[in-house]
Formats: structure tokens, sequence, C-alpha cells
């Protein structure tokens, strides 16, 4: 968990950006099948803070009510996923991920386990390599990012 006291983030773009003002209450993994599907991905990695604790800074998020009981939020000129949210509670979960520094929030918990896919726990033991290593073709240097770099 994190002890700062004010966090950023935002979307892959840049078009949508946030602040949270206050710790978060909480961190996890979520391995249900509608996470999975909604984060394109094996698990999410959310953070609890209090709604009023939340401020877009720049853009907003489009939503989408993937549930009876839950909405998630998106950036609608990327699609980077950034929140979900209970509609009932005065809670919402931005996305690990999308923090300027996603390693202030460490995840404490794991939810749906019943759900996990059975390679993730393989995850620790594979083979890694760096870009360096492994360069994309034109090597690592001929990347020109057009991802949203927050200055600071």
């Amino acid at each position: 968990m994190s002890e700062q006291t004010t966090l950023t983030g935002g979307c892959q773009c840049g078009a949508v950006r946030y602040r949270v003002d206050g710790p978060p209450h909480g961190a996890d993994i979520c391995h249900c099948r509608m996470c999975q599907r909604a984060v394109s991905q094996p698990f999410m990695a959310v953070f609890q803070v209090k709604r009023g604790a939340l401020t877009w800074t720049a853009g907003a998020p489009k939503t989408y009510r993937s549930s009876n009981v839950a909405e998630r939020g998106f950036c609608a000129d990327c699609g980077s996923p950034l929140y979900f949210r209970y509609v009932e509670l005065d809670h919402i979960g931005p996305m690990i991920a999308s923090l300027d520094d996603p390693n202030a929030v460490h995840p404490t918990q794991q939810y749906a386990v019943e759900s996990r896919l059975a390679w993730t726990d393989t995850l620790p033991s594979l083979p890694g390599k760096t870009i360096e290593e492994d360069p994309p073709p034109g090597g690592a240097e001929a990347i020109a990012s057009r991802q949203f770099e927050p200055k600071g």
C-alpha cells in the first residue's frame, strides 16, 4: 500500500488525467472473468479511494455499466481502462497501472481466485529478457512512443 498523500495518473494518450488526494485504503487483484475481459489481461489490479478523493484533472472517462452493480471507466480516445466502481458504494477503484508511479501502490489481497488462470502461477519461473536483449524491428531506439509522459 502507499503512504503517499497525493497520487496522479491517467490514460496512455493523456486525454484523461486524475489526482487522488489521500492514501488508498485498499488495493487488490481481481481474477474474475468480467475483470479479465474488461482489461484483456489475466487479472485486474486496482486500489480503493473515496470518490471525493479522486479529481479528474484533464478530460473525463467514458463509462460502461458492465453489470447491474458496477461501472468501469476508460479513455474514449485510446481505450485505456481507468477505474472500476460499485455504483452503490462511495468508493472508486483506479487501475494501479494507470498511476504515473504504479510502484506506489501494492496489492494486499486477491479476489475471485477460483477464476485465476492456472498459468499465472508459473510467471515467476519464466525466463525474462530486456528490450535490449530482444529488440522490436528496427531496434529499441527506432520506437517513437506516442504515450503521454507526465512532467516532473
